[in-house]
This record gives C-alpha cells, structure tokens and sequence, in this order.
C-alpha cells in the first residue's frame, strides 16, 4: 500500500537507505574508478547516510522526551536529514549527496504538513496526494540544481548525470508520490547503466560510476519507503554494449576507443 510522504517516511528512508549502503558498500567501493580509484565511495555514501540517519533519529528521541511529547513534523525531519548529511559528508561522493538531500529539504520542508495517505486517486482529484507528487518532483529538480552549483566542473558520466534522469522521469510521472519515487528510481537506474558509454575511464574498468550506483541505491530506499516493494538492485558492471564501444573484449576489461577528455556536462534541462 502507497504511504504518504511525511515525517515516518523519511525515518524509514533512511533506515532502508543505510541498511542498503551497508550491503552495497564492498562493491561499490570496489568500482570506484573516479574521478580518483581510491576506492572508498561506498565507504563516503554509507557513513554520509548514517549521519543523516542519526541526526532523523535524534530529532524523533527530541520530540519524545519533550513536556509535549509530540511528533516532528516532516520539516522537522527533513531539516535534520539534510543537516546530519552535510556535517558528516564524507568525500566528494558524500558532499555531493549531502547537497542533494539539502536541495531536497528545501523544498520539502516547506510543503503541507503531515497528512493522510497519498493516493493515485488524489493525484487525479488535484488533492492532497497531488500536492505531494509534486512536492517530490520539485524536491528532486532543486536537489539537482544545488549539487551542480557545488561542483566546479560537472562531468558527464557521474552521480550529476544520473541525478538529473531521476529529476527528469519523476517530471515525467503521473501518480501519486509513490509512483512518482519509483520514477526516479527507475529513470536513475537507466542513466546508471549507460555511464560508462559517457565516461571513459570507467568502459575502460567495464563498471558503471560509483557515485552515480549510490545514489541509485539511496532513491530505492525512498521508493521502497514510500511504495512498500523492494525495487531492483542496480547492476554494477558495464551492459554488454555501449554504444560507442566495439563489441567484443579482451579479458575482462572493454577494448575500449582511445582515451579522451572527460566531457563536461551542460546546465541541466528543465
């Protein structure tokens, strides 16, 4: 059943992100290949992630203890979510995330407050659920644009790429919140696949961009948070044949074209 995007769902995002991160973290930080292989992303990501998560429990053990005994809003989470990320960030791969989910708390922070369970049927009334459909798409075109501002020299090929698939295909989606998370899943996850034929350095090592596999793997924590299903896990090695590549290879590694210059990324669409 489709859950609403509020102050327990961020909780639990966080949760499954961290749980996934803690599996994922050996391999990912085995196909860290760039911008440096000095294979510690999965390593960044997971306690990048564990920090956002203590900062989310922190603020509900807050508002328990406290003469009200209330409970956080989903302001209240989301602005610790992104606060715990970006003091624990780790690496360029964390500080990246950490400014996405600070793009993301902006927005998000200053939606409705709490309310009831998001529906496909809302979505198509312009209720509440559509209001919080739309607060994800925005959210995630304002966690791109911040983590381009916090690179000097966006490159094609890494986490900014596939950050804007996912902003891009949840732009796309009709539905309620949840459909709208699996969106962006689903539309990261394809722009994972297809990094090594934008970045050479990693068809070369046959792998896909570490960061780029991270975030993929955080945003099926929210669409499964969101959703209630487990979604796929993302591939970590290069598809059979990229577009640019011959297809045949010598041992385990891509006969790849010569190396070229990593090609700088443009403003993303809108």
């Amino acid at each position: 059943m489709p859950h609403t995007l509020d102050a327990d769902a961020v909780r639990t995002w966080c949760g499954l992100a961290l749980d996934a991160l803690g599996r994922a973290r050996a391999d990912i930080d085995a196909i860290n290949v760039y911008p440096v292989a000095d294979g510690d992303t999965g390593t960044n990501l997971y306690l990048t992630v564990e920090s956002a998560a203590r900062a989310v429990d922190a603020a509900f053990d807050g508002h328990a203890t406290s003469a009200a005994a209330s409970r956080p809003t989903l302001a209240d989470v989301v602005r610790a979510m992104a606060h715990g990320a970006l003091i624990g960030a780790r690496g360029n791969s964390g500080t990246i995330l950490a400014q996405l989910l600070r793009g993301m708390a902006d927005v998000l922070a200053d939606g409705t407050p709490d309310g009831g369970a998001d529906t496909d049927e809302d979505e198509a009334d312009g209720g509440p659920g559509a209001d919080e459909a739309d607060g994800l798409r925005r959210a995630l075109r304002r966690a791109v644009d911040l983590a381009y501002l916090a690179v000097a020299h966006p490159v094609e090929g890494t986490v900014l790429t596939v950050a804007v698939a996912a902003a891009e295909s949840a732009e796309r989606a009709t539905g309620g919140v949840a459909t709208v998370a699996r969106a962006a899943y689903e539309g990261a996850r394809t722009a994972l696949q297809a990094t090594p034929g934008q970045l050479d350095v990693l068809a070369r090592a046959g792998v896909v961009d570490a960061g780029g596999y991270g975030l993929v793997t955080v945003l099926g924590g929210l669409a499964q948070a969101l959703s209630g299903e487990a979604p796929r896990r993302p591939p970590r090695t290069a598809p059979a044949v990229t577009p640019w590549l011959p297809p045949c290879r010598t041992g385990r590694t891509w006969r790849a074209a010569p190396p070229t210059a990593p090609r700088t990324a443009g403003p993303p669409s809108r």
